[in-house]
């Protein structure tokens, strides 16, 4: 097998090395360290292999906590320590916004991170029961597969929802729709457990006595889904609590559902949403737009902060959502629906004197395309992809006046590669 050191890791987490004319990204390598390899993928200009043999260990290198990481896809950084987990992606933020947006922040701000293991409160669990091994898998993915992973625990899982796997598998088995149950979602509340069973053909009686004969055992919410996730209904018990989680330091309780978008990590979700808060720093009489809003997880503390804000989000769902979640909690925030990108919807906007952005992986290109002499003075911009986050900074400092004041990263997904991050703009009123 070839033999390589590793130089860096790149934004899948994997070691980067060159040999023979080719950059070669090796899967459970750490900048530093020789190893040999076995590629999978060979092409003129680049290798893809995974580590088989480290010669030389970085001193960052520790012992994956699961037992089934390497070939379970869920994680991709368990064998490299946390803190060099979130230098790795401070590193990938600052290289995006420098090679794509030809920006640089004036200021890294702190990562921001929490508890590396049983943080994960949201999950999408494969099903897949094998006839001829007369077992059925519940678990992530492995590794480059469509094959589900024969697990028995997941240590990013809560405890008690780790504890469910082999149950689960157990009462995949019992149900004689097995074939016809592909996908378990689990939704953590805070005084509930939900979980979502897709079903492509309704349970019959005997099913439903099984099913309902777990929840209880496990005290657990199932629901049903038989198409999509709009679909989703109740099925036992129906006297559950709802799923809500709390942003106590600003007094909020946002409800939701169990197939709605929440973040999975809500201790790092409540530090993220203290940091995006006080980067924005509403006051009273400012008028405030949050966009991509969502349920609310910002609008509302906002809310809280300025009294005065409307958000702006896509999903008329999640709009009707995020107006129950402000009457609850009794504060004066307005919620529209709009498609924010659309380049008309996103110039029809009301004027701001400062708005905060959480889009998907997509970015905010249209909307900040947009912008026009009006423009808020300060715009916060939550992140869940480097490259788009980097091409729209590019477009706000280079076209449309502003300054990247500050910019860092949120690790809401340990052992992951998966980069949030949060960034400041500014410019002059």
């Amino acid at each position: 097998m070839p033999q390589v050191r590793v130089e860096s890791l790149d934004r899948e987490g994997r070691g980067v090395a060159h040999s023979e004319g080719r950059t070669v990204f090796i899967e459970d390598a750490l900048p530093g360290e020789t190893v040999e390899y076995a590629a999978y993928r060979i092409k003129p200009s680049y290798a893809l292999g995974t580590a088989r043999r480290v010669l030389r260990e970085a001193s960052a290198r520790v012992v994956p906590r699961c037992p089934y990481f390497g070939v379970c896809g869920g994680c991709a950084m368990q064998h490299t320590d946390p803190a060099t987990q979130v230098a790795a992606k401070q590193r990938v933020l600052e290289d995006a916004l420098w090679h794509v947006g030809r920006v640089r922040p004036e200021r890294i701000l702190r990562a921001i991170h929490g508890l590396a293991w049983r943080y994960r409160h949201r999950a999408r669990l494969s099903v897949r029961h094998v006839a001829n091994k007369r077992v059925t898998l519940v678990g992530f993915r492995e590794r480059r597969s469509s094959f589900v992973a024969d697990m028995h625990s997941c240590e990013v899982l809560p405890a008690h929802v780790s504890a469910l796997i082999d149950p689960l598998r157990a009462l995949v088995e019992r149900l004689s729709i097995r074939l016809r149950l592909p996908q378990i979602e689990v939704a953590v509340g805070a005084a509930v457990t939900v979980l979502v069973l897709r079903v492509l053909d309704p349970p019959d009686a005997a099913d439903q006595a099984v099913l309902r004969e777990f929840a209880d055992a496990h005290g657990v919410q199932l629901w049903l889904q038989p198409r999509g996730p709009e679909t989703a209904r109740p099925f036992h018990p129906l006297d559950a609590p709802h799923l809500d989680y709390a942003l106590a330091e600003f007094g909020v309780r946002i409800g939701f559902g169990p197939t709605d978008f929440t973040q999975v990590n809500p201790a790092v979700n409540a530090l993220l949403v203290r940091r995006a808060v006080g980067l924005l720093d509403p006051r009273p009489g400012e008028r405030i737009l949050d966009l991509f809003c969502g349920l609310g997880n910002f609008t509302l503390p906002i809310a809280v902060r300025a009294g005065a804000v409307v958000g702006v989000e896509g999903s008329e769902a999640l709009v009707a959502r995020a107006r129950r979640n402000a009457a609850a909690n009794g504060l004066p925030a307005q919620f529209v629906v709009a498609n924010l990108f659309d380049p008309r919807a996103c110039a029809a906007l009301p004027h701001c004197d400062k708005m905060l952005l959480d889009p998907p992986r997509e970015g905010a290109v249209e909307l900040i395309k947009a912008l026009g002499a009006d423009a808020p003075k300060r715009i916060v911009y939550v992140s869940c992809d480097p490259a788009t986050l980097a091409r729209d900074a590019g477009v706000l400092v280079n076209a449309r006046g502003y300054r990247l004041a500050a910019a860092g990263v949120v690790n809401m997904f340990p052992h992951t590669a998966h980069i949030e991050s949060v960034a400041v703009f500014e410019r002059e009123a």
